[in-house]
């Protein structure tokens, strides 16, 4: 593609040099980010049962308790992250867990940013049971923003999670969250505005 367009340049002799070499940077430039956007480091993730990790690259931008009716059934916490398109975006399991059921939601793309997004947007919610005590119910939310309009799920119900194991990704810009049973031993450990790592910083810690 980047051939094409500076041979599509090249081809008019009234095109001016600088302008080529303008077109050649530029287009240079967003192949290498397009190739940076599908990175996957390694982790060193925490061997720790009493802790929950980030299931996403990015920013905590909400943390807030709801009802949620569907699998947790009772008061949740839930902690949004928003996945800027310079982020990693593979999602990873937060703790050692079971996957109980896959459920996709058709929806918008809103931007990511906006905590309305987990609730509008197309989302796929893994719903999980911790396999460690406590044997809690968790919910991973992959959710799309304005241009990820692609969730990507590499996981099956049934199937059995360790901690920080790959499980999907979403592409391009996006949201992620995570519900988790409010109780008295359960403790948020980020903020707003905090940077996670998929895999790597804990969010929840059962004291």
């Amino acid at each position: 593609m980047v051939f094409m367009v500076v041979l599509w340049f090249g081809a008019h002799p009234t095109t001016p040099v600088w302008m080529i070499q303008y077109v050649e940077i530029a287009l240079v430039a967003v192949l290498i980010w397009a190739l940076s956007f599908f990175r996957d480091p390694e982790r060193e993730v925490p061997q720790d049962k009493n802790i929950l990790l980030a299931p996403a690259d990015g920013t905590v931008t909400d943390i807030e308790t709801v009802d949620e009716t569907e699998f947790i059934k009772g008061r949740a916490l839930r902690i949004g992250i928003f996945l800027s398109i310079f982020d990693v975006h593979i999602n990873r399991s937060p703790c050692r867990a079971r996957v109980d059921k896959i459920v996709y939601h058709q929806g918008r793309f809103l931007d990511a940013r906006n905590p309305e997004s987990g609730r509008l947007n197309e989302s796929n919610d893994l719903w999980l049971t911790k396999t460690e005590t406590p044997s809690d119910k968790l919910i991973v939310r992959q959710i799309s923003g304005a241009i990820a309009q692609r969730i990507v799920c590499r996981t099956s119900e049934g199937a059995e999670l360790v901690s920080g194991q790959r499980f999907g990704m979403i592409k391009f810009g996006s949201r992620t969250e995570l519900y988790v049973s409010v109780r008295d031993n359960v403790e948020c450990v980020v903020k707003k505005g905090d940077k996670v790592k998929a895999g790597m910083t804990p969010m929840v810690r059962y004291i």
